[in-house]
């Protein structure tokens, strides 16, 4: 039997074509010499640490061990997709039978000593490739050259990877929760036969006449075959007249959401969780609200960069997650917090750019998010197929274009952001310094926002457009500026 994509993922894949990479991933930061160095220094005879004895060489082999030992943990990261004749079913998972996992994992170095900016070029260039459809849809970079011995890995992975059950990113696949890294049983993973062109078609149009007693049903008692598509198409009504309903209070205008290029920005910036933890509790607040004020503050900056002489508009309107107001929304006892995190229930509030006092900003921050969480027009479960109940897509490419045209204007930015504190993450003993989540940037978005909330920092991860916003790592300046404005009123 056929493993097919989700409707979701199916519109995820469609989606992705010169200008909307739907792609995202994760940015790892570890200085394994710097840990070496500080064992060697310790007292002569002195037996390692624990830790030590449990820490390996983190090299390009060691890294490409590794993933293949994990890679059962996520069965998707071997397969491709095939896509149906006619668009007669949607596409169906099989097994890469030419897997090549050097192909996925791939070296690369900065010039030293490599600093945050190029890095940040690395990372945008990557990300504003495509990925080859002919293989499975993911990469993973070993990046040496950092300053101070460090290193870096950056994972790219397409959205349709991540399905509506839960799928893991790559880079939280190969991190540990402990120094002593997990060994899985090795894994004899052989591939299956892929089926051919014939047999999907036939496949599909046996699907399609599954069920002939049905169309008898129909005739004689009105249900069945009929029922199901009249069913389908009123739950399409209802979704397109929720979009339509989202339509009539959009997004304010904005550059925001201007059509560029397929080029990409990327830079990040930290602040300490613990100064925002204390802002919060100054304010009456929680720590996701002190995030929302700062990139409100780093808009409003940027807007006013823009055009220094120009009004700077009332608001900016984002999507985040539900969680952000009600962590329950999310909570399972089976999970562990994440920093990719996809497919989560959402909603959309405004962020007060045109407020210059910070710590009112910060209250307006507060009180909307608290109302518009309540509000049946401003809850989302994010992006969803116009027709998910019917199996054919014979014409993905309008489709996708008229799923963009509708959905261009609910929101400014889309802001990917961690409601729980992620522990310390290990790679093959090593802990991990830094994590950042690098978010998806779809069309008629120029910029998307992460935030992770790991150790003692906030991590902000933004990605652009290159042709909207050229100007990108001043916001990595503006950050900080944004925090030391909510700050200095504590």
């Amino acid at each position: 039997m056929v493993n097919r994509l989700s409707p979701r993922d199916a519109m995820f894949y469609f989606l992705d074509e010169s200008r909307t990479t739907t792609h995202l991933g994760a940015l790892l930061i570890l200085s394994p010499q710097k840990e070496q160095n500080a064992e060697d220094a310790g007292p002569k005879g002195q037996g390692a640490s624990s830790n030590a004895s449990a820490r390996s060489t983190l090299d390009y082999p060691s890294l490409v061990t590794l993933v293949e030992n994990r890679l059962q943990l996520v069965p998707r990261y071997r397969q491709v997709v095939r896509e149906v004749t006619l668009g007669l079913a949607r596409p169906v998972w099989v097994d890469d039978r030419d897997f090549d996992i050097n192909f996925h994992i791939r070296r690369a170095g900065l010039p030293r000593p490599g600093g945050p900016g190029d890095l940040a070029d690395l990372i945008a260039r990557v990300m504003s490739r495509p990925l080859d459809r002919t293989r499975p849809l993911w990469e993973m970079y070993l990046i040496e050259g950092l300053a101070d011995g460090k290193l870096a890995i950056l994972t790219k992975s397409h959205r349709c990877l991540l399905d509506d059950g839960g799928g893991t990113e790559i880079s939280e696949v190969i991190c540990d929760e402990q120094p002593e890294p997990v060994t899985l049983p090795e894994d004899l993973w052989m591939p299956g036969s892929p089926p051919g062109g014939t047999r999907l078609l036939m496949g599909a149009l046996g699907e399609a006449l599954s069920r002939p007693g049905d169309l008898v049903d129909t005739v004689t008692n009105g249900n069945g075959l009929v029922s199901d598509i009249r069913s389908a198409v009123e739950t399409t009504v209802r979704r397109v007249g929720g979009v339509v309903q989202q339509l009539t209070d959009s997004a304010p205008s904005s550059p925001l959401n201007a059509v560029g290029t397929s080029t990409r920005m990327f830079i990040t910036a930290s602040v300490p969780r613990r100064g925002c933890a204390k802002i919060a509790q100054c304010y009456g607040c929680t720590v996701n609200d002190v995030e929302l004020a700062i990139i409100s503050g780093v808009m409003r900056k940027w807007l006013l960069s823009v055009d220094p002489g120009a009004s700077v508009a009332d608001t900016v309107r984002v999507v985040i997650p539900l969680s952000a107001r009600d962590p329950g929304v999310e909570r399972t006892v089976e999970t562990d917090p994440g920093w990719v995190s996809v497919g989560k229930p959402s909603f959309v509030t405004d962020l007060p750019v045109g407020e210059a006092n910070p710590a009112v900003r910060l209250a307006q921050v507060a009180g909307l998010a608290n109302r518009y969480a309540q509000s049946s027009r401003r809850v989302s479960l994010g992006p969803r197929p116009l027709f998910p109940e019917l199996g054919v897509v014979p014409f993905p490419e309008f489709s996708s274009r008229a799923f963009r045209s509708l959905n261009s204007r609910g929101y400014n930015v889309p802001v990917a952001m961690g409601t729980t504190p992620i522990a310390d993450r290990f790679l093959l003993g090593h802990r991990v310094d830094e994590v950042f989540a690098v978010p998806m940037l779809v069309a008629e978005r120029a910029l998307a926002i992460s935030v992770v909330e790991y150790g003692d920092n906030l991590q902000f991860g933004f990605i652009a457009d290159r042709g909207v916003i050229g100007d990108l790592p001043v916001m990595a300046d503006f950050v900080a500026e944004s925090y030391e404005e909510l700050a200095s009123v504590v």
